[in-house]
């Protein structure tokens, strides 16, 4: 091969490598669900991620707040979400693969909505209604 080419498949290799890591999700456990109903304290529509911030009452009756990872907003308005679905104050049920090692984090695998909608992390990534 010509080394001008050996350069371009070398950047191209060198850019795709943080782009498939970036999109990894063995930080969380995939294999385990946890059930999360509590109130919104904050919706984050921003790239790469959104977050949804919740607070859940413990049985001490003290708050957790957990912060929850779900896909881009271009993904998640092709499963029916808007930058409008929540507000801080919105009480809602969140089905959630938890953080590996972080306690208080997960992903998104589905929400109910305070209108009772239930959404998924995107098209064909949770149940869809």
């Amino acid at each position: 091969m010509k080394p001008r080419l050996l350069n371009v498949l070398a950047a191209a290799i060198a850019v795709a490598i943080p782009v498939l890591a970036h999109h990894s999700f063995t930080m969380f456990d995939m294999t385990k669900q946890v059930t999360l109903v509590g109130t919104v304290t904050g919706f984050e529509w921003t790239n790469p991620h959104c977050y949804i911030e919740i607070d859940v009452p413990g049985e001490s009756g003290a708050f957790k707040h957990w912060s929850i990872e779900m896909g881009s907003p271009s993904i998640l308005q092709q499963g029916g979400w808007k930058f409008s679905s929540l507000k801080k104050g919105d009480k809602v049920t969140l089905v959630i693969n938890p953080h590996k090692s972080e306690p208080g984090g997960g992903f998104l695998f589905s929400a109910t909505l305070p209108d009772g909608r239930v959404l998924g992390n995107g098209p064909g990534r949770g149940p869809q209604k």
